[in-house]
């Protein structure tokens, strides 16, 4: 795993496609969900700005997570039934790189820690359905475009950390 990092990351538009799913469910719902996004972009004629992604709006390990998957694009589209637009929000995000897809689970972990250890917090809050945040994804940075093997598949985590408000203002 590639050492976690601070960014400071502009708005940027994306499509998706949003569903409910559980954890062993993923492996199944994201290449769908992908291809239907990657299907409905080249209907719109527009290509890609970046890499795919899935967006955790609510993580409840135990039960469903709240996930949209998605395309990063270069201009605003209109959405439709299915498909929405949306923006992934400017902020300062904690990253981490991750390779083979079964690694998931301990990125995010590492990623965690590390944040823990650094004293930063995330742009999250607790609901009934689990944590929600504002913005935390997972880009797919390879896959099976690049290589057949996903062992060799490479992952970015990004979480969007809570925004620093100074204590008090001062007014001269």
């Amino acid at each position: 795993m590639i050492t976690p990092t601070l960014e400071d990351r502009r708005p940027q538009p994306y499509v998706g496609i949003r569903t409910e799913a559980t954890l062993q469910q993923l492996p199944e719902v994201v290449p769908e969900l992908l291809y239907e996004t990657e299907i409905w972009l080249d209907e719109q004629g527009v290509e890609l700005s970046g890499v795919p992604f899935i967006r955790y709006h609510v993580i409840d390990m135990q039960a469903l997570l709240d996930i949209e998957v998605g395309c990063t694009v270069d201009r605003f589209l209109r959405s439709d039934a299915r498909v929405s637009v949306g923006i992934i929000p400017a902020g300062r995000y904690a990253t981490l790189v991750y390779r083979d897809v079964v690694n998931g689970i301990d990125g995010n972990r590492t990623l965690i820690e590390w944040a823990e250890k650094m004293g930063l917090v995330w742009d999250a809050w607790d609901t009934e359905l689990g944590q929600a945040f504002r913005s935390r994804l997972e880009f797919f940075l390879d896959g099976p475009d690049d290589s057949p093997d996903p062992a060799k598949w490479r992952t970015q985590v990004a979480i969007r950390l809570a925004d620093e408000r100074p204590e008090t203002l001062s007014i001269l």
